[in-house]
């Protein structure tokens, strides 16, 4: 049996605690862990725009003067379809069953 992989310390706690469900829960080959990591780096950026988002209006002012989408919109947007996009690549995304190949038996 492997020991198990601890999440980076960079990541936040929410992000550290789904690594250790995903990687508790699943064997993943070590290029499977690096895209699980890119996923929640990508769901922590996701996080910290909605953050940022969340402490203004949706609508800012151009330097022109008219009025526009606060541009942290598109990075949440983004960073969100990014961590989507990695956890459907590990065979993760809730649309349908894990592939068996993946679940860890335990």
């Amino acid at each position: 049996m492997t020991a198990p992989v601890r999440a980076p310390r960079h990541l936040s706690e929410p992000a550290r605690r789904l690594f250790a469900d995903i990687t508790g829960t699943y064997v993943l080959e070590p290029h499977h862990v690096q895209l699980l990591i890119k996923a929640l780096e990508s769901f922590d950026r996701a996080e910290q725009a909605r953050t940022e988002i969340g402490k203004g209006p949706l609508m800012v002012t151009s330097r022109l003067g008219e009025p526009k989408v606060h541009p942290l919109l598109t990075v949440e947007r983004d960073a969100r379809a990014q961590f989507f996009l990695g956890i459907k690549q590990l065979g993760l995304d809730i649309d349908g069953p894990p592939s068996p190949s993946t679940r860890n038996r335990r």
